[in-house]
């Protein structure tokens, strides 16, 4: 039986253990999270099989140690897990900056333990979708998406294998990344829309007045600041942004040049050029949407369940693991 440990049970954690709910014969799923009442609620949700009591209680037998946590959580785990790890254990992560994470990982990880990283999309079917944490996690949050692979030079091809079955598991396919590429498009997708969110917050909500104000602010208000508390907190947040920092400062000063170029527009109200640009945007949005919708396969067309194994130790067998080691790449 292949033993992983879910560390951090939000959207992301909570989701990939109810994923694996079906094959609880194969995977025996262990979890926790700083928030002990959280980790309650992912068991009593039938994500978990057991919660641990600590963070050494977790990882100290299993095989896969998945990080599901906020980015500004993870150097410090890393560093607290290292020396429990059993011998060929893979530690992955979902945290949006690739790079750094590898470093760290570099760092804290003994001999013969690994390190891959993983960047999952979720299903275009849940991209509408207003919930967050633990509320916002579902058996098959990820199955029509991708999960995006980044392994370090050195990792072993089993322990780069495991996240590509781990991917089909969770009904995801797998695109293999550099951690450059990666964390340029996370940074743009992911954490410049939060930054972009907040923006608007702080020039509106300080302004005098905005008490009566904000009762008139509707969908598109909603629609637009929805990211700074669905994806995350504050200091999670600011970890990710700084940590990204090259990626960011150059995206920043485009955005800053687009808007500066809507302001000229408006003062003086050249409303041709203004125009071209908004539909320009609206054509880019519409036709992205509708390549992302592309890829939800009907119900009959879903990415496929693994069929149950004949013998209990085909997902060990599958994964590398089960009675021998990975190897390390040489």
């Amino acid at each position: 039986m292949i033993r992983i440990a879910i560390i951090g049970l939000g959207q992301i954690g909570a989701s990939i253990g109810l994923a694996l709910s079906e094959k609880k014969e194969l995977i025996y799923r262990t979890g926790y999270d700083r928030e002990s009442s959280i980790a309650h609620l992912a068991e009593k949700k039938g994500a978990l099989d057991k919660v641990a009591r600590s963070l050494e209680n977790a990882v100290e037998d299993a095989d896969l140690i998945l990080l599901a946590l906020p980015t500004n959580q993870i150097k410090e785990t890393l560093g607290q897990l290292g020396p429990y790890l059993k011998e060929s254990a893979v530690v992955m992560d979902t945290a949006p900056v690739k790079e750094k994470v590898a470093g760290w990982a570099k760092e804290a990880l003994p001999p013969d333990r690994y390190y891959v990283g993983l960047t999952p999309v979720i299903s275009p079917a849940y991209l509408e979708t207003h919930d967050y944490g633990i509320d916002a996690a579902y058996a098959d949050l990820f199955r029509g998406g991708m999960m995006v692979i980044v392994a370090p030079p050195s990792t072993p091809s089993d322990a780069i294998k495991l996240a590509a079955d781990l991917a089909r598991l969770l009904g995801a396919s797998s695109m293999f990344a550099d951690p450059i590429e990666i964390d340029g498009l996370m940074a743009a997708t992911h954490i410049l829309p939060q930054l972009l969110a907040a923006a608007l917050l702080n020039a509106t909500v300080d302004q005098p007045g905005w008490r009566e104000r904000s009762k008139v602010a509707g969908k598109a208000y909603a629609e637009v600041t929805g990211p700074v508390v669905q994806l995350g907190d504050a200091e999670s947040l600011c970890s990710a942004a700084l940590l990204s920092g090259e990626n960011l400062v150059r995206l920043t000063d485009s955005v800053i040049a687009i808007l500066q170029n809507f302001r000229h527009d408006i003062e003086n109200q050249d409303g041709s050029a203004l125009t071209e640009r908004l539909e320009r945007a609206r054509a880019g949005r519409e036709a992205w949407w509708k390549e992302r919708h592309s890829d939800i396969p009907a119900e009959s067309e879903m990415a496929p369940k693994v069929e149950a194994p004949q013998a209990s130790d085909y997902f060990a067998r599958l994964l590398g693991l089960g009675g021998r080691k990975i190897k390390p790449k040489k």
